[in-house]
């Protein structure tokens, strides 16, 4: 999985920050808690570490080599651009480089507190003096050549406070050029960035010891492999609720504005819905639980908000809320009965695909969109399929673009609703036991033309199931090379039954094996390799797991025994033919491949211009670009052409070229009649 298990809490705060300032204390500074590992931080280390060495899949040992890669990567995390710690901090820190090992097997992790507590100082320091400039005055945004160097990973630490005062002039001079390209006001600008600044700095002050110890503890983790990771009690629970598209609550989704709790949109059948008294852009000041006193929230962490409203079905939560239209800023009280909420943007969805135009026009094709493979994926999709089937449709469109996957057992039960039965991927568990998952059932929920559309987003448990169906030649697979993430994770909490601390243990999901294709050959860097590829800005080796720091190698095992359907290999020829030729004469997709060449032109540039004459030219062109395709785009489509962006018809649909030509290529599928269901 991609964002869930790579993103923490920790993370989002301790990275916010760049720029420079002074090394004297301030009040801020010393207003700045000093935080330490609490109670069961000592047992959850060495729990995680006693697992990690026993259980995971890579051979692990803790010694002064693993520590030197666990203490340069949690200072990768608290300063990972360079822009706050100075070189004579981390010159400091190297007393630590070799104590990480006995750190975490032995619970201790002062080290990492010490170095955090240093790098929050720091990085208090660096918004005070942003602070300061904006206090100057306005910038001078004509100055010639100034430049703002946002990638700053591999250049060296700052050896100076003039060096890091530099670097982040730069960066305040970028936020604020960017507020005055959207038309604000040195003052509106001022203003803007004083608030952003300052909430940075409250961020980072609410820190807490379960943010360090998470931080810290994923340094470990992503030391030892990719996909191997730490996740709070919070997170783990944020964990489950993804892999079940589900929670107890209110129904809404919510943000951190100023120092406000935003309502950004709210679930439809959801309570919040249901009350009709939330809307979008409501503010939440105040939390009551039943008939308790309330507490306010303005200025809380959002994460810390979400755990007050959050509470089991049938429960009452009260809120005081600040309506976000009213001009008189009138607060009413919203009493709320929690129930379970499902999330079903996140389901998977079918729609029927009917082109108006060309040689298929009114011909029905079902495309199943599945934006990740949580449980109870396939009766979701069994029931979408007898919808489809129900509405006559010629083949079927599987899209897994930006799927980064979820459950092993779905993706074989996924499989299995087209194929009859069969192996559908192997598990190899440390160097010699494999296990393979199989389709069972003897039943066919589709037989039809089948295409799996994917993209270099797609990972996991989607590579499991576009591999099976190319090794089976059931469906042909289009799009871009996948991620190639072949590992499988386990989830394992950390607490005991007999625990008695005050606060929870967190959880981890580690690697305990490799998943392979039946073919034999593993997903790992390579993923699954698409039948007709589609134009991409990226090549495989500069993308996804092969890019991933301490990813396990490719390799291959024996071949499972199946049996293919139908060689397809002599129509794929003609539909890759009649691809390429289409795709030369689609205007919409030379302004992809004209967008991939700006992009590889430019992939390796690591600043931005700080000169606004030259960055409002820059934006011109950009949208001189932008209208120049919509028009053009307007008249394909038999419409008037419009002078701005501004005037472009609201109900234009989005164009999704990519899920075009999938079609175009299935019809060019069925056409052949080499695709349908037939055995050797």
């Amino acid at each position: 999985m991609r964002d869930i298990l790579r993103i923490s809490i920790a993370s989002a705060f301790l990275t916010v920050g760049v720029g420079a300032g002074a090394v004297t204390s301030t009040p801020e500074v010393d207003e700045l808690p000093i935080l330490q590992q609490e109670s069961q931080h000592s047992v959850a280390a060495k729990r995680v570490s006693a697992l990690f060495t026993r259980a995971h899949y890579k051979e692990i040992s803790l010694d002064d080599v693993l520590s030197a890669r666990v203490y340069q990567r949690f200072i990768d995390s608290l300063d990972h651009n360079k822009q706050v710690l100075l070189l004579s901090d981390v010159v400091g820190f190297e007393q630590y480089r070799t104590l990480f090992d006995d750190a975490l097997s032995k619970g201790n992790l002062s080290v990492a507190y010490d170095m955090y507590n240093v790098s929050a100082k720091r990085r208090i320091e660096r918004y005070e003096f942003a602070l300061s400039l904006l206090e100057k005055g306005p910038f001078d945004f004509e100055k010639e050549g100034d430049k703002f160097f946002y990638d700053r990973e591999d250049a060296e630490w700052p050896a100076s406070k003039a060096e890091l005062d530099e670097i982040w002039r730069q960066r305040v001079k970028y936020d604020a050029l960017n507020l005055i390209l959207a038309d604000k006001t040195w003052d509106e600008t001022k203003d803007l960035l004083t608030k952003r600044y300052t909430r940075a700095i409250k961020r980072t002050k609410q820190a807490k010891s379960e943010d360090v110890f998470q931080t810290a503890m994923n340094a470990f983790a992503r030391t030892i492999e990719a996909h191997t990771s730490y996740l709070s009690p919070r997170n783990a629970e944020r964990f489950q609720m993804d892999m079940n598209l589900s929670f107890e609550g209110i129904g809404a989704v919510l943000q951190s504005e100023d120092d406000y709790t935003v309502i950004k949109s709210v679930v439809p059948g959801g309570p919040a819905d249901e009350s009709g008294a939330i809307k979008p852009e409501d503010k939440i000041v105040g939390v009551a639980q039943d008939d308790e006193e309330f507490v306010d929230v303005i200025g809380w962490r959002l994460d810390e908000v979400v755990e007050l409203i959050k509470g089991p079905k049938g429960s009452t939560v009260r809120l005081q809320v600040e309506k976000g239209a009213s001009e008189s800023k009138s607060t009413s009280v919203v009493s709320l009965t929690r129930d379970k909420i499902k999330l079903e943007d996140r389901a998977a969805k079918s729609e029927v695909y009917v082109p108006e135009t060309g040689p298929h026009a009114g011909e029905p094709l079902g495309v199943i969109t599945i934006p990740s493979f949580y449980n109870n994926l396939s009766t979701d999709v069994a029931k979408e399929i007898e919808s489809l089937k129900a509405q006559n449709v010629k083949g079927v469109i599987v899209d897994l673009r930006g799927n980064g996957g979820g459950s092993l057992t779905e993706a074989t039960l996924l499989t299995g609703l087209f194929i009859e039965k069969g192996p559908v991927v192997q598990i190899r568990y440390g160097q010699s036991k494999v296990s393979v998952n199989r389709d069972t059932d003897g039943e066919v929920a589709y037989d039809g033309p089948l295409t799996v559309l994917v993209d270099r987003y797609s990972a996991s448990a989607s590579e499991i199931f576009a591999a099976a169906m190319q090794d089976y030649n059931r469906a042909l697979i289009v799009g871009e090379q996948t991620f190639g993430k072949g590992t499988v994770q386990q989830h394992r909490g950390l607490g005991k039954i007999y625990d008695l601390y005050d606060n929870p243990l967190g959880s981890v999901q580690f690697t305990i094996a490799k998943f392979y294709r039946i073919d034999g050959g593993s997903t790992q860097h390579k993923g699954v390799i698409p039948d007709i590829l589609y134009p991409s800005a990226v090549e495989p080796a500069e993308w996804g797991e092969s890019q991933a720091e301490n990813a396990l190698p490719w390799d291959s095992i024996n071949r499972a025994n199946y049996t293919t359907f139908a060689d397809g290999t002599a129509a794929l020829d003609v539909l890759t033919a009649k691809h390429n030729k289409r795709i030369l004469q689609d205007p919409e997709f030379s302004y992809i491949n004209d967008d991939i060449e700006e992009y590889k032109k430019n992939k390796d540039k690591n600043f931005i211009s700080l000169v606004k004459s030259v960055r409002e030219a820059e934006k011109k062109e950009a949208e001189e670009k932008s209208l120049a395709r919509a028009n053009e785009r307007l008249q394909r489509m038999g419409m008037e052409t419009v002078t701005t962006l501004d005037d472009l018809p609201e109900d234009m649909e989005e164009l999704d070229p990519f899920l075009d030509e999938a079609a175009n290529i299935t019809f060019d599928m069925i056409e052949t009649g080499r695709y349908a269901i037939t055995r050797n």
